[in-house]
């Protein structure tokens, strides 16, 4: 029976490539020369340290530039709050997506219950699994999913006949 997995997920390798970029460029630009302006990439979390919100926000612009030149959707990227640390510097922690949450999925599979495709829709983990009998089903069903989640960088895999 044909099938194909709904899932979000970054490579992670090209958003290392984005993060060490980034981090070359901070280090190169005069605006930047004599901060504390720095980023890093520690397992999925980015940290992004400066002297003050508008060179935070300067770096978060550098960091979303280079991750779509490494054709890394920035959808993927969960900004936190600002936090204050010692002294005058201040933080951001931005999460990297990854996998799509549980209620994401509910919501996806009544989509794709309430639309009366002949497909069926099973929440596998933290990814969707979509089947059904004819491979012409799949791809409307991949359709209906993009269009009613254009804010969730979805995308499918596992794409089984």
């Amino acid at each position: 029976m044909p099938s194909f997995d709904t899932v979000c997920e970054a490579e992670m390798p090209k958003v290392k490539n984005g993060v060490e970029n980034t981090s070359k460029e901070i280090t190169t630009r005069f605006d930047f020369k004599g901060t504390a302006a720095s980023i890093e990439l520690k397992d999925k979390d980015i940290t992004l340290i400066g002297d003050a919100q508008f060179q935070l926000d300067q770096i978060q612009d550098v960091l979303r530039n280079k991750l779509t030149k490494q054709e890394v959707d920035v959808r993927f990227l969960d900004v936190g709050d600002t936090q204050k640390i010692g002294g005058d510097k201040v933080k951001v922690v931005i999460k990297v997506r990854n996998g799509i949450e549980s209620e994401v999925a509910k919501k996806i599979q009544r989509q794709i219950k309430d639309s009366k495709m002949k497909v069926q829709a099973a929440i596998q983990g933290d990814a969707i699994r979509v089947t059904g009998a004819k491979r012409d089903d799949l791809q409307a069903a991949m359709a209906l999913i993009k269009k009613e989640n254009p804010d969730i960088p979805l995308s499918f895999n596992n794409f089984r006949d």
